[in-house]
């Protein structure tokens, strides 16, 4: 017989697969991180069952939602089979309902060990917004700061390859923070979703009682940063990343402009929207530039005209930062801050 087991409990699983049972659109807004999908009922199945409810009744929706599933439940345990491979089995639907009870029963009669997730998806939020609600957590945050293009994110992707907890906002969020910051790159998560990967990131941390993340604004594109982690930001240890301004030219460059493909009409797009801040002809003068692939000029000019007074960090060692760090170096650079973060040695990373 399966078990019902706490959100917390469903999360700390070794070595489980967590299924969400509820349709793909409910899965696509937002899981439990790292949860697959395998839908008792389908998006539009979802829809007729809960029409039937609110017409004829629960027992008629319950009836139609059998009749619906019966014939699919031979695909459901195919499903489980393909990714669970022998392994432990976590369940949960909407608010621990009669979706994922079947399904349940369904797995633990094929011989599966299987869990199911009290009170289901909503638990889970309420789980997420109990952590982020709390007013202090004991974890110590180092907060990289910089001017755009200095390398603040390939710090934070190097340092989490070394094991470094990192909480790498613009990387949860699908943007880079600029004007220029959706190119290039998929559609953001919901905020649900934003937020839960926000929790287990800090969660995870907890274990090494510190993390790194970059200094953001309250909002990252369309998203917004719980209060929580702007605390973190505010309060933590400083650390100014500087470089030259070609360097940061060069990087903008490879990022926006370099690879397969031409990116000139979504830079010009982008360009346009700020034809408030810069006047319509500043603007139509910068979208001439990219149509030429002047790409540095452009670049140039937002940063030096834009970008950089609007942010007001220093290009060279500066008072009040706990460390400043040259990225024109990137690997000694890493080296710095990690040694600084966690207080033990690295080997040279180019020997």
């Amino acid at each position: 017989m399966y078990k019902n087991i706490a959100v917390e409990a469903a999360l700390a699983l070794d070595e489980a697969l967590l299924v969400d049972v509820r349709s793909e659109n409910e899965y696509l807004t937002d899981t439990m991180p790292g949860a697959v999908n395998i839908p008792l009922l389908n998006n539009g199945e979802r829809a007729a069952v809960g029409l039937a409810y609110h017409k004829y009744g629960p027992e008629q929706a319950v009836k139609m939602g059998l009749h619906l599933v019966s014939p699919k439940l031979g695909e459901k345990l195919s499903a489980v089979d393909r990714m669970a491979c022998g392994r432990k089995i976590a369940v949960f639907c909407w608010r621990g309902g009669l979706r994922s009870e079947l399904m349940a029963l369904l797995f633990d009669t094929a011989g599966y060990q299987v869990y199911r997730v009290a009170g289901g998806y909503k638990a889970y939020r309420r789980y997420v917004n109990e952590y982020l609600g709390q007013q202090k957590i004991p974890l110590k945050a180092v907060v990289l700061h910089g001017l755009t293009g200095v390398g603040k994110t390939d710090v934070l992707l190097r340092l989490a390859q070394l094991g470094v907890p990192v909480l790498d906002l613009e990387g949860l969020a699908r943007h880079r923070g600029s004007v220029y910051g959706k190119i290039g790159l998929p559609p953001s998560p919901s905020q649900k979703a934003f937020e839960g990967h926000i929790v287990q990131l800090l969660k995870k941390a907890c274990n090494r009682g510190f993390f790194v993340v970059e200094c953001e604004s309250r909002r990252v594109g369309n998203l917004i940063v719980p209060p929580l982690v702007m605390e973190f930001i505010h309060h933590g240890e400083r650390v100014l990343v500087y470089t030259s301004l070609e360097n940061r030219v060069k990087r903008i460059r490879e990022v926006y402009a370099g690879g397969p493909g031409s990116k000139v009409i979504e830079l010009q797009k982008a360009t346009s929207s700020l034809v408030k801040k810069l006047g319509q002809a500043r603007v139509e003068e910068l979208n001439g530039l990219l149509a030429g692939n002047n790409f540095d000029q452009v670049i140039s000019y937002m940063l030096k005209c834009h970008y950089d007074p609007l942010y007001n960090y220093p290009d060279s060692p500066g008072a009040g930062f706990d460390l400043c760090v040259d990225t024109g170096d990137m690997e000694n650079a890493v080296k710095v801050v990690y040694e600084f973060v966690t207080g033990l040695p690295l080997p040279d990373l180019r020997q």
